[in-house]
């Protein structure tokens, strides 16, 4: 009876793996872990308290630097305390529905984000290629639609696949290789017929984060073919380093979960550790840089937070 009763036990669980074959140093490891969470966290709170106490701050783009420091927020504090409680007390089990649950709000999230940077792209663009027309096409209200529609569509276009994944039945392996719960390993574990999941996954993707880095790599050709056309060289510099971050946070936020996606999808017997690393750096690198790069690449926000501070 006990043998039934522990094989149903498995069946309802995931297992999360952790930093793979480093389980000997995960307490060590849990220190540099803690101190990105600690660092997230307060980056991007930093940056919501000076954008929303300074009213000279109150213009299109920073409130698009709002929404995706809020989206950076809910990454970490969706993903990193799982790892944390691995790295610290080995807790691996995670109940289906948490599981689902996690990876709903990781994936709404990051697709979120994704639709957080094209408004970015769309406000260099505008900014850079029709100066005359920016007041009238970028409004705050404008850009306040353009982030709650990012929200739906994200959370409306993932909600789908957790309720997927409730559907099926889980008794084959249920040891995950990362720290976290992620679709496309998650609905491998279903011995159940998943090719709508698979399918339905493959064509979120392709068409929202997929769309939205094809659409910013278009706006920053047109930026870049406006600037060339700039006679003085030094106001070619002086444009294109306003656009330095932004493409700093693009390559941060799309590189490693493009890699990460590719090899889940891809490369069928690609070492778990890889799988483990790249995992936890599309989670972790985003939300840490994100801020540092702003804060350092961004005059008035560099200013700011300095006046503050100093205070």
């Amino acid at each position: 009876m006990s043998a039934v009763n522990d094989t149903k036990f498995q069946q309802s669980v995931f297992f999360l793996t952790g930093i793979f074959r480093q389980e000997n140093i995960h307490v060590w490891i849990s220190i540099p872990f803690s101190l990105i969470y600690v660092t997230s966290i307060l980056g991007n709170s930093v940056i919501l308290f000076i954008i929303k106490s300074d009213p000279i701050l109150h213009e299109p783009i920073y409130l698009s630097l709002s929404m995706l420091a809020i989206t950076d927020l809910g990454l970490s504090i969706s993903s990193l305390p799982t790892t944390l409680s691995i790295l610290w007390f080995n807790s691996r089990e995670i109940s289906h529905d948490a599981c689902f649950a996690q990876l709903f709000f990781i994936h709404s999230l990051t697709f979120t984000e994704s639709s957080v940077l094209l408004s970015m792209a769309v406000d260099h663009f505008v900014a850079i290629c029709d100066p005359p027309r920016y007041a009238s096409i970028l409004t705050l209200l404008k850009v306040a639609k353009m982030g709650l529609v990012s929200l739906l569509s994200g959370v409306f276009l993932n909600l789908q696949l957790p309720i997927l994944l409730t559907q099926y039945q889980y008794c084959q392996a249920n040891i995950l290789s990362h720290s976290n719960c992620m679709h496309q390993e998650v609905v491998t574990m279903a011995c159940s017929d998943i090719r709508v999941n698979i399918i339905y996954g493959f064509f979120v993707t392709v068409n929202s984060v997929g769309l939205d880095f094809l659409l910013i790599l278009l706006f920053y050709a047109m930026i870049l073919k406006t600037v060339l056309n700039i006679a003085s060289h030094t106001e070619r510099l002086k444009t294109l380093n306003t656009c330095i971050s932004h493409i700093c946070v693009v390559l941060l936020s799309y590189m490693t979960g493009i890699s990460l996606s590719v090899i889940h999808r891809s490369v069928k017997r690609s070492s778990p550790f890889v799988q483990n690393v790249l995992g936890n750096v599309s989670l972790l690198i985003p939300p840490l840089m994100n801020p540092i790069v702003y804060s350092m690449k961004t005059k008035h926000v560099r200013a700011r937070i300095i006046r503050v501070f100093v205070k």
